[in-house]
């Protein structure tokens, strides 16, 4: 579900570009798949998800090329993009912080593991599309990646079952994400103080 989200995200960025089929599924495949491989090079994990499983790769191709087909459907397309990687967000977070502690990473390992699992396709995505990266968006966004994977991860460790640590964790993610979207929730922002006025430096002095 997760790769099913992010690549729609990745086709749908582009649709706005007008891009061919080959472009869909490229800027499809590594928003779908992105995430997956850089966790698990860090976790030193082999074979990599996609090359073990190559079905992950063969939907990726999939629903990008549906979309290529659709994406003329689908009006204020840049909202369906962020509604879907909310999805995709909230999903890898949980998922990515499961895998590594499967392998047996620390928590707090885990939970960064989920975070860069769930943010780094969308990263990727806007760096091809040569737009401004998601991360930079005032509303909640690695804070709702990083809600879902400390969810999940302590509910785990305290022994809650698998299903009920994967569901907490996704509905917390999702649910801090589309608040950001629907209410614009964000975290207070730094804001640089202003320089002093000379008169005041000398008076100091």
């Amino acid at each position: 579900m997760g790769i099913v989200a992010f690549t729609i995200t990745g086709a749908l960025a582009a649709s706005r570009y007008q891009m061919d089929a080959v472009g869909f599924v490229l800027l499809g495949t590594v928003t779908g798949i992105g995430g997956g491989p850089l966790r698990d090079l860090l976790l030193n994990i082999h074979p990599i998800l996609w090359i073990e499983r190559p079905e992950y790769l063969a939907v990726c191709i999939a629903v990008a090329l549906v979309v290529f087909f659709t994406a003329h459907l689908m009006d204020k397309r840049y909202r369906l993009i962020l509604w879907f990687d909310a999805i995709g967000l909230a999903l890898f977070a949980t998922v990515g912080a499961e895998r590594a502690l499967s392998v047996g990473a620390a928590p707090i390992v885990a939970i960064t593991m989920g975070v860069i699992t769930a943010c780094f396709g969308g990263i990727i995505r806007d760096v091809l599309g040569h737009q401004r990266s998601i991360i930079f968006g005032q509303e909640i966004y690695v804070t709702a990646a990083l809600s879902a994977a400390v969810v999940y991860v302590v509910l785990n460790q305290f022994g809650a079952s698998r299903e009920v640590a994967v569901v907490a964790g996704i509905v917390i993610g999702f649910g801090l994400r589309a608040g950001a979207l629907r209410y614009g929730w964000s975290l207070p922002r730094y804001h640089p103080t202003p320089p002093r006025a000379p008169a005041a430096r000398e008076r100091e002095d």
